[in-house]
């Protein structure tokens, strides 16, 4: 029997070479992956669904769910999730010397309802007392003028959002002054350059976000992997047998990244990393599946509404394709 033929589009992470490669190849499914920028995989599904799976904005699934109008099915795999405390940049001259100074303050953001700055929005109104009605906030590109929005959302009440420039990028309002400070998922332009205008909010982010995790029991999920609605329809299976081969690649990825006869990441410190992540966040530091991730998820459906971009909070059970929260056992 002729296996099915689906397209998928992810980023170029370790844990999906394997899938890149073809070493791991679902059951059943002839799988055409292949890496691209995220933020051309997010544009491009949203707008004209040209994959049958992809990565895909953890808060842009959301806020679809909640207003049932969504063409994809999503399996609880995650794979981009980070702390964000490293995520705030600020201009030195904006007199921003804590999280409470942020207040009466200008701040940038590529998308107002991006998931990351969802997170942050939520950790600075919950540990610093800083609500998003506190700051003045512009959307737009960070390194391409004219960045517009994905997902349509209604605008939150008491929140001044300005939309986007035509001709100017964040990164560069952040250094001129024009903006006092920036959250976004990407290190400035200026700051890798090495800017003297610019610097991080947290210096010690590493301490602050091990701190955070040990008070909360968060680690933030940034995205996850959905299929079309068609393709769940059609064939029920599907979303099961991908899962199970995003589970194989994760678990090559992680060997060989803890394989010390031969570094597969250029980074002299990456044995000691690991062990590190083991150490705070559990030996499984980066898990898949709903059951796992309810808490991390399931947090997500809930600030993303009560930051009134989610017009409803999307129950845990309509998240993922029903195969997903059980599985078998022998």
């Amino acid at each position: 029997m002729a296996k099915l033929r689906l397209t998928m589009a992810l980023g170029n992470y370790d844990r999906h070479w394997p899938l890149f490669s073809g070493e791991v190849q679902p059951e059943g499914i002839d799988l055409v992956a292949f890496p691209l920028p995220v933020e051309e995989i997010f544009w491009r599904q949203t707008r004209y669904q040209e994959f049958d799976a992809s990565e895909f904005a953890g808060a842009g699934y959301i806020l679809l769910k909640a207003r049932n109008a969504c063409p994809f099915t999503a399996i609880p795999v995650f794979p981009s999730r980070a702390f964000r405390h490293n995520a705030i940049y600020i201009n030195v001259h904006s007199g921003i010397e804590r999280p409470e100074d942020l207040k009466g303050k200008r701040v940038g953001a590529p998308e107002y309802e991006m998931t990351a700055v969802i997170w942050i929005r939520d950790f600075l109104a919950k540990d610093y007392g800083v609500q998003p009605s506190d700051m003045e906030w512009f959307t737009g590109g960070q390194r391409d003028p004219g960045r517009q929005p994905r997902v349509h959302h209604d605008l939150p009440r008491n929140v001044v959002i300005h939309p986007p420039h035509p001709e100017k990028t964040l990164d560069e309002m952040l250094e001129r002054g024009e903006i006092d400070a920036l959250m976004a998922a990407r290190m400035p332009e200026p700051m890798r350059r090495g800017s003297p205008n610019v610097r991080r909010l947290f210096p010690n982010f590493r301490e602050v976000e091990a701190d955070y995790f040990r008070r909360t029991g968060l680690f933030p999920i940034m995205h996850t992997v959905v299929i079309k609605n068609e393709i769940v329809e059609r064939y029920p299976w599907v979303p099961m047998n991908l899962y199970r081969a995003f589970v194989r690649a994760k678990q090559l990825a992680l060997e060989r990244l803890y394989d010390t006869t031969a570094l597969t990441v250029t980074l002299p410190p990456l044995i000691a990393c690991y062990e590190e992540a083991q150490a705070l966040l559990g030996p499984d530091f980066w898990p898949y599946g709903a059951e796992p991730n309810r808490k991390h998820y399931g947090y997500l459906a809930k600030i993303a509404h009560e930051q009134q971009l989610a017009v409803r909070e999307v129950p845990y059970e309509e998240l993922y394709h029903p195969s997903c929260y059980t599985e078998y056992k022998v």
